[in-house]
């Protein structure tokens, strides 16, 4: 037989508004665009005026180079969230935000226009970066399909927030939890910068170094020649002095004998 039976023609499939395959590479673009126009973020909060509040004030990413996947995985479980909440009856609201300070902002501004910048120009062209890198990132955010309030992120750099953090600080000092301490600080030769105890890496080294206990003659002597007291040691005589107080005492109070008449 050389004709082909078409077996598409014998199946009994339903008829969708939508297509068969996915697509989602092409098709979730526009989905992203249609809510924007629609300002769906926006009609959600209207939606919900007036009910409970639940608001997700998002722990900022930095502001410095293209997301990776754990920035997605960060992302999308708090907009499961949010999404959650809203579907429960909630006026649920999601604040994005970018921490605009740090090291890695200034080393980008050194590798672009050389080091030992006025420390005006420093700043100015690190606010420049910083707002490029938010631009880049918020775009790539909605791309994954986050609804939040994309036009009113809140930016660490911003005049407002830091005033904000000056007045929180002095209110702290007035309270007298800030002190004048000693403390050690990590410090870049290369950077010219203190360091964050949590970017300090150490390298891994192989020792031929052998650590064996031996027991000493006299170690009283060597506790002396390190500075360090002996620890106490119980007294054999002392424990001995109690257990014989406590067999020849007294015996302990009881009922008096029956009296004869």
């Amino acid at each position: 037989m050389t004709d082909k039976t078409d077996y598409r023609a014998t199946l009994n499939l339903p008829d969708t508004p939508f297509p068969m395959r996915g697509d989602l590479p092409k098709r979730e673009p526009g989905w992203v665009k249609e809510w924007e126009d629609q300002g769906l973020y926006k009609r959600l909060r209207v939606a919900r005026a007036g009910r409970q509040k639940f608001i997700l004030h998002d722990g900022p990413p930095y502001a410095n180079g293209q997301i990776h996947m754990g920035h997605a995985v960060n992302k999308i479980l708090k907009d499961m969230i949010v999404k959650s909440r809203q579907l429960k009856g909630l006026d649920a609201a999601y604040v994005p935000g970018w921490d605009c300070h740090g090291l890695p902002i200034e080393n980008a501004i050194e590798k672009k226009f050389g080091r030992n910048l006025p420390r005006d120009e420093m700043q100015a062209k690190s606010r420049a970066f910083a707002t490029e890198q938010i631009g880049i990132q918020m775009a790539d955010f909605k791309r994954l399909g986050v609804l939040g309030d994309w036009d009113h992120p809140y930016k660490t750099m911003d005049f407002s927030n830091e005033a904000d953090e000056i007045r929180a600080f002095k209110r702290v000092v007035e309270r007298g939890f800030v002190y004048r301490g000693l403390k050690p600080v990590y410090w870049c030769f290369d950077c010219g910068s203190s360091l964050a105890e949590f970017e300090i890496e150490y390298a891994d080294k192989k020792s031929q170094t052998l650590d064996v206990g031996f027991k000493a003659n006299d170690a009283a002597k060597v506790y002396a020649a390190f500075g360090v007291a002996p620890p106490p040691q119980p007294s054999p005589e002392g424990e001995g002095a109690k257990t014989s107080s406590r067999s020849s005492g007294p015996p302990p109070p009881g009922p008096s004998p029956p009296t004869r008449h």
